[in-house]
């Protein structure tokens, strides 16, 4: 979608120094790679991605140690260490950088580079969800400490699909050879390309010109760009924040549930809170066979809503809720297709009126893997919910209207590999 942006600019993407790995410094490129930092959830997850290389990049978006300010101390430390020995190096010249993604038959390609910011208002980057004031001040101090962007955002917008521009651009380049290949542990084949010719930043300039884009992933990395932007009011490079930027006409991104983890709520207790609001029925497993269930119920009442809980070794269908609990629960003054999300209904309903869990993080975890919310709900005691997928036209629709759906709603993808390319914000 095109847009009137301020001065007609709309997205401005700009060249910046890749900060990257040397090499001949890691054991493999690969091994120093991590998803999202909020992707790595579960402890042993953190554990492999340490002992992968003892350069892995978690250890600068997720540092481990007693105190929030040693843990921050520890990142920046750890990060001016890795510049000075050159296991981390500044790219010549800046730069705008051609990420691929190859997973199968299945291919994203985008470009990442350092974007203007800008606020909600002037209609230029959207976001679809709140979020958690307590993260964003985590992120926001981990970026003060090491005067870096360490990962990208996802960010999808919808170009002209046509034989010039960005498209045109990134499909003549990538009949290159790659600056950078690599296969991570899943099987997925990363692809990075270097774009510096004037001619070619010209002609992606122009088409990003007028163009919107949505949040796909980094709500809170954006927040958290927007604060420190506001802490310097003098113009310099935390005016821009790192990206990853998707058109989604030529490379459809897709669109998966977070699912909750409700660390000290056992099954049995959710199940008896709300047996009176909901319909609840046992469904077979194994996992992938209930998930079937909730897709199933999900496809039959399309404006109903419906989840599955389990942690207790079986799997639980809940749906169909009571009409005037929901008209007396879920916030009023809202758009019909806001009122009626499963993440609003969760919240509203079942977690601040029925269960009574506060939303913090002893009490829920946002974990995007079936298997992995399984395991530790088995594991603590505590109560599974998986969420069906919110469809895409939905996410869209409620953002262009301004209005934003409950944090961690939507999982867009596939996300960028962490480590591949960093923005330090000392370099320019």
């Amino acid at each position: 979608m095109s847009i009137p942006g301020p001065g007609g600019q709309g997205l401005q993407l700009t060249p910046f120094r890749g900060l990257r790995y040397a090499a001949e410094r890691v054991s493999s490129i690969a091994a120093v790679t991590s998803p999202p930092y909020d992707v790595v959830v579960r402890p042993d997850g953190l554990r492999e991605l340490e002992t992968a290389d003892p350069y892995n990049i978690v250890r600068l978006i997720l540092p481990q140690a007693g105190t929030p300010a040693d843990r921050h101390r520890q990142a920046a430390e750890t990060l001016r260490r890795w510049q000075a020995d050159g296991v981390l190096a500044a790219d010549p010249e800046p730069a705008l950088y051609i990420y691929e993604q190859r997973d199968g038959p299945a291919l994203q390609r985008g470009l990442i580079g350092a974007l203007r910011l800008s606020p909600r208002e002037e209609g230029i980057v959207l976001p679809h969800e709140e979020v958690m004031p307590h993260v964003v001040a985590d992120r926001a101090d981990l970026m003060r400490a090491t005067a870096a962007n360490l990962e990208p955002l996802l960010l999808a917008y919808r170009g002209n699909g046509g034989e010039s521009g960005a498209a045109h651009v990134i499909e003549r380049a990538v009949r290159g050879e790659p600056l950078l290949s690599t296969t991570t542990e899943d099987g997925i084949d990363h692809h990075l390309w270097r774009l510096t010719d004037p001619a070619d930043l010209i002609e992606i300039a122009e088409d990003l010109r007028g163009r919107q884009a949505l949040i796909a992933d980094g709500h809170h990395r954006w927040a958290t760009y927007l604060r420190l932007r506001e802490e310097r009011p003098e113009p310099g490079p935390w005016d821009y924040g790192l990206v990853l930027l998707v058109d989604t006409v030529r490379y459809p991104l897709r669109v998966r549930a977070i699912h909750r983890l409700l660390r000290r709520l056992p099954p049995a207790k959710a199940l008896a809170a709300a047996s009176h609001a909901f319909r609840i029925q046992e469904v077979d497993g194994p996992l992938p066979r209930a998930l079937d269930a909730l897709a199933d119920a999900t496809a039959a009442q399309p404006d109903g809503n419906a989840f599955l809980l389990t942690g207790d070794g079986r799997f639980h269908l809940m749906d169909r809720p009571d009409a005037e609990l929901l008209a007396r629960t879920v916030p009023g003054g809202r758009p019909e297709a806001w009122r009626t999300l499963d993440a609003t209904v969760l919240h509203s309903v079942l977690l601040d009126h029925l269960w009574n869990v506060p939303d913090a993080p002893e009490h829920i975890g946002y974990i995007h893997d079936t298997e992995a919310v399984v395991e530790q709900a088995e594991r603590l005691g505590g109560t599974a919910v998986l969420m069906h997928p919110v469809n895409e036209d939905v996410v869209h629709d409620l953002a262009r209207q301004g209005v934003a759906m409950p944090h961690k709603s939507t999982s867009f993808g596939p996300k960028p590999a962490t480590g591949l390319v960093l923005r330090s914000l000392t370099l320019g």
